[in-house]
This record gives C-alpha cells, structure tokens and sequence, in this order.
C-alpha cells in the first residue's frame, strides 16, 4: 500500500466495521434469465453456461463499495473460488461470502468461515452467493483438510447470531455449496440448480448409460422451481 493511501484505506475500513445492524441483508436481484428452466437438465445447463453473470458482476452490481479480505490465517487462500469481504449497500455495511463457479478450495471454505464469525461479533449481516458444482476434492484438498473445513463452515453458519441472507446464482453442487446456504434464508435465480449430487455422478452411481444423464436431472428435481416446491428456497421477497 502507498503511503498516501493509508488515511483513505484506515477510514474505508473503520466505516464499514463500525456500523452493526440487525436487519438482514437484502436479497439481491437475478441478473441472467428471467424465465424459468424448462427441465432439470435445462437447469444444469443453464448454470454451467459461460455467459450466466457470476459472483464478481453481483457484487458490483450490490454495492457501491467493497472491501475485501484475504487468507484464511492457516496461510491459504483461494482468490480463484471465493470471494470474502465487506461492501456498502444503501448505507448500510454488508458482509459476503462469494463462490466463484469454480471447485472451492479448504481455504476458501475456512476464509468464508472467518468472515461470518467476524460480522457475527460485530453485529453485521452477512450476505452469500452459492455458485460451485462442488468442493475440491483433489489429493491436495485433502491433504489440506477439505472434510473439516467445510464441516467448519457450517458450523459457523448455523450458529451465527447475525442475520444471513443467501443467492443460489449457479451450480449448487454437494456439501460443497449447502455449507454456504442460509437456513430458512436462502433463495435462488432463474440460472440455478442445487443437488446432493452431479446428474451425471448420479447416472453413473445407479449404473444408467450416458444418455439417461437429462432424464436422471429431471428425476433429481433441482431446478430452481423444484426447490421451490420442496422448500429448500424461499420465493417471497422482503
């Protein structure tokens, strides 16, 4: 940091920690398609496709300044899977918690966790966006701990005495993207599936050819109208 900048910075950061509050984070507004997947593959389809918004576009689109934060004090990060930080949204401070689209990191996952225990002492909602078709699960995840990190998180999540408010805005694949949703408090776009499992893991665990990979998403009921229905998403707006 420049010399010069240190007032700025110092001033950013003290107005944005410095103001609590106990209403919930507003929900943002879908930025993709309006209408409605017409299956559950179309679903899948949808969220994986290269031209849906992602996380960065949502928050600039929410926020009229953010700040974020970095590492997870374990000497990891993950820049490329989550982004964590405070921003400013009508006034009034929010913390997020943001998946990229790609495979979360033991990293990402434990900042993430160290962002909500840190609005949590300040009285600050908190906001999260699920978009991951799942946790690393590489050797190198595993090595770092992935099981207990996620496990971590939603830990803190749950037991978090500040309001949370969540966006389905993608893939919402396994534990890896559950840890990041809001009990009672989580909502979904138009360009968004959540599922225990990949429709394609899915087909491949029931031993069913390829080609039955659509009718198994349908099958799983993950599109964001099915959520609806089952009660795993909200679709009152405050």
């Amino acid at each position: 940091m420049e010399p010069g900048a240190l007032r700025e910075t110092l001033g950013r950061w003290l107005r944005l920690l410095t103001r609590p509050s106990q209403e919930p984070a507003p929900v943002p507004r879908a930025l993709g398609a309006d209408d409605l997947p017409a299956t559950g593959w179309d679903a899948v389809r949808r969220a994986r496709s290269p031209q849906r918004p992602r996380a960065g576009v949502y928050l600039d689109a929410y926020f009229t300044v953010r700040a974020a934060i970095g590492g997870d004090r374990c000497g990891g990060t993950d820049p490329d899977g989550m982004l964590c930080g405070f921003g400013e949204r009508q006034g009034r401070t929010v913390a997020y918690a943001a998946q990229t689209g790609a495979a979360t990191r033991p990293a990402g996952y434990r900042t993430a966790t160290r962002l909500i225990r840190l609005a949590d002492r300040l009285g600050i909602p908190v906001l999260t966006l699920v978009d991951t078709p799942g946790a690393a699960n590489d050797a190198e995840a595993e090595r770092q701990g992935a099981g207990a990190a996620i496990a971590e998180l939603f830990g803190a999540l749950a037991t978090a005495r500040t309001p949370v408010t969540t966006l389905l805005i993608g893939e919402g694949g396994s534990g890896g993207a559950l840890a990041l949703a809001a009990p009672g408090r989580t909502w979904a776009t138009p360009d968004s599936y959540f599922s225990v499992i990949a429709p394609e893991s899915a087909a491949a665990i029931l031993k069913r050819p390829p080609e039955e990979v659509e009718a198994t998403a349908g099958q799983l009921r993950i599109g964001p109208q099915d959520l609806a229905e089952l009660g795993v998403v909200r679709t009152d707006l405050p």
